[in-house]
């Protein structure tokens, strides 16, 4: 085949997203039990804003091209791989190589799309809403008619689990910025103010009998205030610990003492259920194993944008060249829903 020119993002070092790279290089044919594969849409996530800072686990050696997954349409295939795939819309998460025009990745990684969907729409729902997915159904196994607490529910992975919980029948309380209020209760979520000092009254007011789940991405002392607030047999789902990007402690360190204090709860004597949400698996899961359960979870959701039961919100598309104001309009948190770079 001739070979593909592609345009793709660098994340060169530690910079700020004004210091992304744009370059263009020839990528070489796939090779066996690889696809090359035309980008249409790439989210901007926090892993990203991790990445630049030098703090997401496990991320490669700088320079590289950052996007944790995409999605496209198979353009050709390399050996051991079915031809038929070639003209399908597919999905992927990589972890890196998304902010792109053309990658090869893969084949067993990806996962088919509905063609009549919008792409943009489509990545809304990949790392955010399996994410959310799994918390809501995996993890926490809530049922409706229950109650639950997401925090930062105006953002990416916040807005698709709330709406995956009202779909179901389940009540949702949300944390918010107030100028995000208005939206959150016409979705119909019961907002209250993240930054607010009496947060866990304004909660308790709300569902004095506690809730029967809470959804923190924050950290280790916001993770001790859903703790408290759980009613008897409920579950806390932590998943991140976005009050220390910019903490100048180690990250190690601030997700041993997140494990430590979920190890503490757990042996207390006491109703409640902690746990740690991670995407990948952990090492309790492997590479076959999570491709099947991410194949399952997203196909799943894919059924309900179809029928129209959820609708993630687009909160702004950007140009591939202009990935760097996508970063920086994720991180300032004034938008709600996500944001996809659109090559």
């Amino acid at each position: 085949m001739t070979p593909t020119l592609t345009s793709e993002i660098i994340m060169p070092g530690l910079v700020q997203p004004s210091g992304l790279q744009f370059r263009q290089r020839t990528l070489l044919a796939p090779a066996a039990g690889q696809v090359l594969v035309q980008m249409e849409a790439s989210g901007v996530s926090f892993a990203e804003q991790s990445m630049r800072r030098g703090r997401y686990p496990g991320q490669p050696k700088f320079p590289f091209v950052p996007g944790y997954d995409f999605v496209g349409t198979v353009l050709a295939v390399g050996s051991g791989v079915a031809p038929d795939l070639i003209g399908r819309r597919v999905a992927a998460v990589t972890k890196t190589g998304g902010w792109a025009t053309h990658s090869v990745v893969p084949a067993a990684d990806l996962v088919s799309v509905p063609s009549g969907l919008d792409p943009a729409l489509v990545e809304t729902v990949l790392v955010n809403g399996v994410t959310a997915w799994q918390m809501l159904y995996r993890s926490a196994r809530v049922k409706p008619g229950q109650t639950i607490l997401v925090h930062g529910a105006n953002g990416g992975v916040g807005t698709v689990l709330s709406q995956l919980a009202l779909h179901a029948g389940i009540r949702v309380i949300g944390t918010a910025a107030p100028r995000h209020h208005a939206a959150l209760r016409t979705a119909g979520i019961e907002p209250v103010d993240y930054g607010a000092p009496d947060l866990a009254a304004r909660v308790r007011a709300l569902a004095p009998g506690g809730v029967e789940a809470t959804f923190d991405h924050l950290g280790l002392e916001s993770a001790r205030t859903s703790f408290s607030l759980l009613a008897r047999g409920g579950r806390l789902i932590c998943y991140g610990a976005a009050s220390g990007l910019n903490d100048s402690t180690s990250v190690v360190r601030l997700f041993v003492a997140m494990i430590s204090q979920i190890t503490l709860w757990n042996v207390l004597p006491n109703s409640h259920r902690v746990s740690f949400y991670n995407f990948w698996g952990g090492h309790t899961i492997g590479l076959t194993a999570f491709r099947r359960r991410f194949q399952t979870d997203l196909t799943a959701l894919l059924s309900l944008l179809e029928q129209g039961a959820i609708r993630p919100q687009i909160a702004a598309r950007f140009s591939l060249k202009d990935a760097g104001a996508a970063l920086e309009l994720a991180e300032s948190r004034t938008v709600q829903g996500k944001i996809v770079i659109v090559p």
